[in-house]
């Protein structure tokens, strides 16, 4: 196994974007009149030439998914399809051969492939496509099924929507049984799309103080604004990795389209992260080489009040401190009391240490 593009970079203190292509690539598919993996690959194409570090994927049949009674729990406005099981026929024509291709595919152009399993047969069929594993939020209280992906010894991403703390744990508790590898947790808010006044993104900060030994990540469902406010929030809170459905189409009706981002709107949450990172720094407590001319001329010298003959003991009301500070610092003012002038010295002069002695 190689070592996972996603987690290499959070290692190294890096922000890793996700785009969640999902099963999006059928609709991108219906509207160019191409094949299903033609629009899959221009997807991940795309999503590469835009910065994206990784693509993730949904594996599922709608038959070991959900009942045929289970119903909607999205805006219907957008996907008018009122059951779950019926959506999830639309989108569940790919299988081992079809993630493999992908998964190849994503190898050569230098771009990172997932999916989410949803039933036990394809969590063990990916196992030899990717280097990570990611636990649905809705998959969050099915501990067998955590246990088994858990069991395959791979770094796993393990989002919370909808969740109470216990149930967090219980589900930390599951993969811990079975693996020690890097555990991402990302904070999700199940609803879709999520309004901005539910995002509750200080939950990242309430994930990191309790579970200071996961990394902490951020699932987005809102609908993604020019100035990326939501995300770049989430990566100022803590959030070392963001996943966000992803289309070449926003304006398309059903699924995943209308919350999800475009390549220009990766690029700009990217070009977002990166001008925060430079805002940022590197922390050290130092003086920039950058201020050297300002703290010489911003900071004060020891000046003299009044005329001092040569000869003459220094005393403190002979002294005054006024800027630049290129003559003796008044941290040193001790140095200066006491001392002999060797010369006479005018009013309103910065004081030197070869002036004294």
């Amino acid at each position: 196994m190689k070592e996972s593009t996603i987690i290499k970079r959070i290692r190294e203190n890096q922000f890793v974007l996700i785009a969640e292509v999902g099963v999006n690539y059928y609709d991108i598919a219906k509207k160019l009149g191409i094949s299903d993996m033609e629009a899959a690959k221009l997807m991940v194409e795309e999503a590469a030439k835009a910065g994206i570090h990784a693509v993730k994927f949904q594996t599922y049949k709608a038959g070991t998914l959900a009942a045929k009674a289970s119903p909607y729990y999205w805006d219907i406005t957008e996907e008018p399809t009122r059951s779950q099981y019926e959506l999830f026929q639309k989108f569940d024509r790919f299988g081992y051969e079809e993630y493999k291709e992908i998964s190849e595919y994503c190898n050569e152009i230098g771009i990172e492939f997932f999916s989410t399993p949803f039933d036990f047969e394809s969590a063990d069929y990916l196992d030899e496509l990717m280097d990570v594993y990611k636990i649905s939020s809705s998959d969050l209280s099915n501990l067998p099924f955590i246990e088994h992906q858990a069991k395959k010894n791979k770094p796993i991403l393990l989002s919370t929507g909808a969740s109470e703390l216990s149930e967090i744990e219980a589900a930390v508790a599951a993969i811990r049984k079975h693996n020690e590898k890097e555990i991402v947790l990302m904070h999700c808010v199940l609803e879709y799309p999520t309004p901005y006044e539910d995002v509750n993104l200080n939950k990242i900060v309430s994930l990191k103080e309790k579970f200071p030994e996961f990394y902490i990540g951020y699932s987005d469902h809102t609908k993604p604004t020019p100035e990326c406010d939501v995300i770049k929030t989430a990566y100022n809170l803590g959030a070392v990795c963001v996943e966000k459905h992803y289309t070449l189409d926003k304006t398309l009706k059903g699924n995943d389209h209308y919350h999800g981002m475009d390549p220009e709107d990766a690029k700009r949450i990217l070009s977002g992260i990166d001008k925060i990172n430079m805002l940022r720094g590197n922390g050290e407590i130092r003086c920039l080489d950058t201020e050297l001319t300002a703290r010489k001329n911003a900071r004060r010298s020891i000046v003299s009040n009044v005329d001092i003959k040569a000869g003459a003991v220094v005393t403190e009301n002979m002294l005054t401190f006024k800027r630049p500070g290129t003559g003796i610092s008044p941290a040193k003012i001790d140095w200066v009391i006491g001392k002999t002038a060797v010369s006479d010295i005018a009013e309103d002069t910065i004081l030197t240490e070869e002036m004294f002695r």
